[in-house]
C-alpha cells in the first residue's frame, strides 16, 4: 500500500536531503511539506508531482490538524540559541513546535522526530536538556502508535546559514573522530542525508 508523508523542517539540512529521498521512493504516494514562507522553484534538486508545499503559522499548528492524518510524519525542525535569540524563543522551536506535532500526528501510522546526541533530561546543559525533555513527552504519549527518535551527533553537509561554533566542532570532532570507537562512535559526525535515511528506515510500514 503506498504510504503518505508529512514533513515538517523541509529547508533544515537534514529536511531537505529527507524531502528528495522521500520524492524518489515508490512507497510514497504523497509528500506534504508544512512550510513557513514560499520557496524558490529550484531548491529541491528533484521535480515530483507527489510534492506539495503548503505555508502555515507554526505557533498555530492546531489549525492545519488535517495535514496530521497522512501515514507518516518526520519532523526536522530545530534552531540554535544564537538564532533563536533567547532561551526561549529555543524551546517554543525546539520542544513546543514537535510536541504539538507529535499530539496533532497521534492518528498517523508513525512519527519520527531529530532529538541529539546526549539527550537528556536532567542534563546541565540547556540544549541537551531541552531535547531529552521532548524524548520524554513524545514517548511518554500513549495515544501515537509509533513514535521514534534519531540522535545524531554533528552533521556534515552543506548549510545555507553559517554556524562558525559548529565549524568548530566539526573541526575537533574530525581530529578525535578516529578515536571514537565502540561505545563513543555515536559522537562522529554524521552526513544529514544518513540521518534522512535512518529516519525514512525508523517509520513503519
Amino acid at each position: 500500500m503506498l504510504q503518505s508523508a508529512l514533513v515538517l523542517g523541509a529547508t533544515g539540512l537534514v529536511g531537505k536531503g529527507l524531502v528528495q529521498q522521500l520524492c524518489v521512493d515508490d512507497r510514497y504516494q504523497t509528500i506534504i511539506c508544512l512550510i513557513r514562507k514560499p520557496l524558490p522553484n529550484n531548491f529541491f534538486s528533484v521535480k515530483s508531482d507527489k510534492l506539495q508545499l503548503i505555508v502555515v503559522d507554526f505557533d498555530c499548528l492546531d489549525d492545519y490538524q488535517g495535514y496530521f492524518y497522512n501515514s507518516h510524519t518526520y519532523v526536522c525542525l530545530g534552531t540554535t540559541l544564537k538564532r533563536a535569540g533567547s532561551k526561549a524563543a529555543f524551546r517554543k522551536v525546539d520542544f513546543e513546535y514537535i510536541h504539538v506535532a507529535a499530539q496533532l500526528a497521534r492518528k498517523a501510522q508513525s512519527f519520527v522526530w531529530i532529538s541529539s546526541v546526549g539527550a537528556n533530561a536532567n542534563s546541565g546543559n540547556f540544549y541537551l536538556k531541552v531535547k531529552g525533555e521532548l524524548e520524554n513527552a513524545i514517548l511518554g504519549m500513549s495515544q501515537l502508535k509509533h513514535a521514534s527518535a534519531v540522535r545524531p551527533s554533528l552533521l556534515l553537509g552543506e548549510r545555507q546559514e553559517s554556524r562558525p561554533l559548529e565549524k568548530i566542532g566539526l573541526f575537533v570532532s574530525g581530529i578525535l573522530s578516529p578515536l571514537l570507537v565502540g561505545k563513543l562512535a555515536k559522537y562522529k559526525p554524521v552526513q544529514a542525508r544518513d540521518v534522512a535515511r535512518q529516519m525514512i528506515r525508523l517509520q513503519v510500514f
